[in-house]
């Protein structure tokens, strides 16, 4: 529940739905009942007036039983049982009918007054709304006039208006449901493109929010593009001024290890000048490193184009095979395709990546190199596999580390690995290694959602 109201559009939606329920409810409770109240009182007008028409009409023979002048102005009174009846006694006379009421009679009890009475009796076919009073008779007994209509003749008409009204009302409600879906619909598409716009910018499909949005998303847009500009220009500036500071540090570095490794030759000072050239060279690695890092284009991961595995992996084979000789680099149809999927990264930080795991495969491998790409949706994996002595499992992890590097002639200066994961980790990526099926290492890089490993 809290997930689903999390959405603006869900909130918005259930506050929709909650106000056309309550004002079509109100509007269909206070309608059925204003018109069952009309009918109702339109009824119990017609029967008090039809009530005392039948008593101006009604007359007394000579042996005084009623009868009367005329028929009743009503023609339902003679239509075999319609629901509308009438009824004259008196006590110590025949009782008069109406031609409806062939069966049955009228309970006369309501008809003791003088005043015009009502309620619901028991009529001859179902309850029935009766009125009745009485009318005094000169040296006689009185006369009772009762007339009564069908209840289920009124029930009957509220239930048809509420029928109707029913399908009117729904219809409104899917109507105002609809509008409201639509106008929700229309509202949030500056959000949608919105959203778009920096989904493109995650995926370094574009370095800033172009587009023309509403004055209220405008207010955020606006800042948002100043804040990306200078935030380029605040990384470029810094990435100028360390890589002007790692390269006036290699002079002096030159220098004392220059005057260390004089020392070393003379023999004179050779603890010092060892401690002198180890440190020098510990130096030079994170400066090397650093500065590496710094040419990166991954601090700008998220504005930058996407980039073909396909359009840079030639030269770097060849690149390759001129360092490494003897060493085949073999790469599969789908690493050479150019309709295959891109990758979201900058294309010189694609070549650092993959230049350093190439060099580090051609160094172990003991005759090929195969480089393969996979892709699934938002996942892009390539992997290179040489068919070298592998790196044990407890080492795998600590490779990555800067200054690390295997033991034997061909290690290297122990920063590719470290430079590759984390160029890669600017990305949202990662690289990992792992035993490849021939034995040797299986090195993935990969850019998206899905583990590094999983190939």
């Amino acid at each position: 529940m809290t997930r689903l109201f999390s959405s603006l559009r869900a909130r918005f939606l259930a506050a929709i739905l909650i106000w056309v329920a309550l004002g079509i409810g109100a509007l269909w409770f206070s309608s059925v009942r204003l018109f069952s109240s009309h009918v109702e009182q339109q009824y119990h007008e017609e029967l008090e007036v039809h009530v005392r028409e039948l008593a101006e009409l009604t007359v007394l023979d000579a042996a005084g039983n009623p009868r009367l002048s005329r028929p009743l102005s009503d023609p339902r009174y003679a239509v075999p049982l319609s629901g509308f009846y009438w009824q004259i006694g008196r006590p110590g006379h025949r009782s008069l009918k109406s031609p409806s009421m062939t069966r049955g009679a009228l309970d006369e009890d309501v008809a003791h007054s003088p005043d015009i009475l009502h309620r619901v009796e028991n009529g001859p076919t179902g309850p029935t709304i009766t009125y009745g009073f009485e009318r005094a008779v000169p040296g006689g007994a009185p006369l009772h006039f009762v007339i009564a209509t069908d209840e289920r003749l009124l029930r009957a008409v509220i239930a048809s208006f509420t029928r109707e009204l029913s399908l009117w009302l729904s219809l409104l409600a899917l109507a105002l449901l609809a509008s409201g879906l639509a106008i929700i619909t229309l509202g949030f598409r500056p959000f949608n493109r919105l959203a778009a716009r920096i989904a493109a910018l995650r995926r370094g499909q574009a370095d800033h929010i172009e587009g023309v949005f509403p004055d209220e998303i405008r207010q955020l847009v606006d800042p948002l593009n100043s804040y990306l500009a200078r935030n380029a220009e605040i990384v470029e500036r810094g990435r100028v001024a360390a890589g002007a500071l790692a390269h006036s540090l290699r002079t002096p570095l030159a220098v004392v290890t220059d005057e260390a490794e004089r020392l070393q030759q003379r023999g004179t000072e050779s603890a010092a000048a060892d401690v002198f050239l180890s440190e020098s060279e510990t130096m030079q690695r994170q400066i090397d490193y650093h500065l590496s890092r710094v040419r990166s284009g991954g601090s700008h991961a998220g504005m930058v184009g996407g980039v073909r595995l396909a359009a840079i992996l030639p030269p770097l084979i060849a690149a390759m095979e001129r360092c490494h000789p003897g060493k085949r680099f073999a790469a599969t149809a789908a690493a050479l395709d150019p309709a295959a999927p891109s990758l979201p990264m900058d294309a010189e930080d694609l070549s650092e990546i993959l230049s350093n795991l190439l060099d580090n495969a051609g160094k172990w491998a003991r005759s090929g190199i195969t480089i393969d790409y996979r892709f699934d949706g938002a996942a892009r994996r390539i992997a290179i596999t040489d068919d070298g002595p592998g790196v044990p499992p407890d080492q795998r992890e600590t490779m990555f580390g800067i200054g690390a590097r295997g033991a034997g002639p061909g290690a290297g200066s122990g920063l590719g690995l470290a430079i590759a994961r984390d160029v890669a980790r600017d990305y949202g990526g990662d690289v990992a290694l792992d035993r490849a099926p021939s034995g040797g290492t299986l090195a993935t890089l990969r850019i998206g959602d899905g583990p590094a490993g999983d190939m």
